[in-house]
């Protein structure tokens, strides 16, 4: 059984702070991907450098403290990929691609459209970039394990306030259909596999103190080939663990 957790930590020093080290010795996931570090290798705790067992890996942004993406993974890959080979892309250090003997794992911190038109079109020429990217891996493994935030929540029933954000960024039509057209793509939504409705959320408002009411959105997600669905032995929200703004999703997959 291969557990992954994914996480957007919103500054890995930050959460450090928060006891995270706790937390990571009690989970022990074989694989933790990482959204929004804001940090350099060299930047981490020295209690998080050197964690035992792990290969760690980071994809660095041109800006500091600004995005980022790392890996902390038990098996090693046999081959990682940092960004699409896209400089505009690839500067803000959102992806890492890593290439295991059974799978494949996108580990992605999608951009945020809320700034403005121009950032907008770059989430969605992020979007864009993804799908091809997914579909010309897939031509040599079909196994696909794709996590992170992905900055967009899918369906009414993955917000707390639709009606109230359907003209916000994060759940415009335009960002909905990439997911729709994702799935249909082959890729499943994992944690609908086991859980139905609405109130199960991965991002809270801190300015709102919206986690003590539960007002979210379910902007985390790990998706998975059509090849993998019935690998997938659970996929769950640990809501309940703070630190950040966002909580961590796990997998479970019995490969």
């Amino acid at each position: 059984m291969l557990r992954l957790i994914s996480w957007n930590v919103n500054g890995i020093r930050a959460v450090y702070k928060k006891g995270f080290m706790e937390w990571f010795n009690k989970q022990q996931p074989d694989i933790l991907c990482f959204q929004e570090t804001r940090a350099l290798p060299e930047q981490l705790p020295e209690p998080l450098k050197a964690v035992s067992n792990y290969n760690i890996y980071f994809s660095r942004p041109e800006r500091s403290g600004y995005s980022g993406v790392a890996l902390f993974s038990k098996p090693k890959p046999k081959r990682l990929e940092r960004g699409y080979g896209i400089e505009r892309f690839d500067i803000e250090g959102r992806v890492i691609i890593a290439h295991y003997n059974d799978f494949v794992l996108y580990n992605i911190y999608f951009p945020n459209g809320k700034l403005g038109p121009e950032r907008l079109r770059f989430k969605l020429d992020f979007y864009k970039a993804t799908l091809h990217h997914l579909k010309s891996t897939s031509k040599e493994q079909p196994n696909i394990v794709v996590c992170g935030d992905f900055n967009t929540a899918h369906k009414k029933e993955d917000l707390a306030r639709p009606k109230q954000n359907e003209n916000i960024s994060g759940f415009l039509p335009v960002e909905r259909d990439w997911l729709t057209k994702l799935i249909a793509e082959g890729f499943v939504d994992t944690f609908r596999i086991f859980t139905q409705g609405g109130g199960y959320y991965t991002w809270w408002d801190l300015k709102t103190r919206a986690r003590e009411r539960n007002v979210g959105w379910r902007i985390d997600y790990f998706f998975v080939s059509k090849s993998l669905r019935n690998k997938v032995k659970s996929a769950y929200i640990l809501s309940e663990v703070y630190g950040s703004d966002h909580c961590p999703i796990g997998l479970e997959l019995d490969l």
